[in-house]
C-alpha cells in the first residue's frame, strides 16, 4: 500500500466516494460530485499543503488509482497539533490498511513535522473508526456529546489522541 500525493486520475475515487453510503454517512463528502468537481477538489489539496492547513494523501496500492484518503486536518504547527482524517471504499476495507497509513502518517508527523498531539475522533456509532483508532495506538480519552452533525442527526464522537510522550513515540 501506498500514501501518495493526489492525481487528477483519481478523480472517480473521489467520485465514488461521494456515492458510497459509508462514507456519506461517517465523512459527509457533502453532494455527488462530477468527474470535473473531483479533479477541483484535488487540486484544492494542494492549496491547503502550501497553506500549511493541511495535507492529504490518497491511499492506493501500486500503480492503481486512489482507493481511499488519509491525511491531516486542521493542522497548528505552533501549537504542535492536527486532526487525522480518513475514508477508504468498499475494496480496501476489512484487511487493516487503515490502521497501518494512520501508523505511518503519525510517525511523519511527530518525526517530520514535529507535532506532538495527534486527534482522532468519530462518531461512536462507527466501530470500525474505533479499531481503527485503536489499532494506530490512539488513546480513547472520552466521549464528545453531540459533537458533529451526520445526516441522520447529531452524534456523541470518541475522541482519540497520541502524543509524543506516548510508548512508542519519540522524545522530543
Amino acid at each position: 500500500m501506498e500514501l501518495r500525493p493526489w492525481r487528477q486520475d483519481d478523480a472517480q475515487a473521489v467520485v465514488d466516494a461521494t456515492l458510497d453510503p459509508d462514507i456519506q454517512q461517517w465523512n459527509r463528502p457533502g453532494r455527488e460530485v462530477t468527474p470535473e468537481d473531483a479533479r477541483q477538489r484535488i487540486a484544492r489539496r494542494r492549496e491547503g499543503w502550501r497553506a500549511e492547513r493541511s495535507a492529504i494523501w490518497a491511499v492506493a496500492r501500486p500503480g492503481a488509482r486512489a482507493m481511499g484518503l488519509i491525511g491531516w486536518g486542521d493542522i497548528d504547527l505552533r501549537g504542535g497539533s492536527a486532526e487525522i482524517l480518513y475514508w477508504l471504499l468498499p475494496g480496501g476495507r476489512g484487511g487493516g490498511i487503515m490502521a497501518d497509513a494512520v501508523v505511518r502518517l503519525s510517525q511523519w508527523a511527530m518525526d517530520d513535522l514535529g507535532l506532538h498531539r495527534l486527534r482522532l475522533t468519530h462518531s461512536v456509532a462507527n466501530p470500525a473508526s474505533c479499531r481503527v483508532a485503536t489499532k494506530a495506538g490512539f488513546a480513547l480519552e472520552g466521549t464528545m456529546r453531540h459533537a458533529l452533525l451526520h445526516a441522520d442527526g447529531w452524534h456523541d464522537e470518541h475522541l482519540h489522541a497520541l502524543v509524543r510522550d506516548d510508548e512508542g513515540m519519540p522524545p522530543t
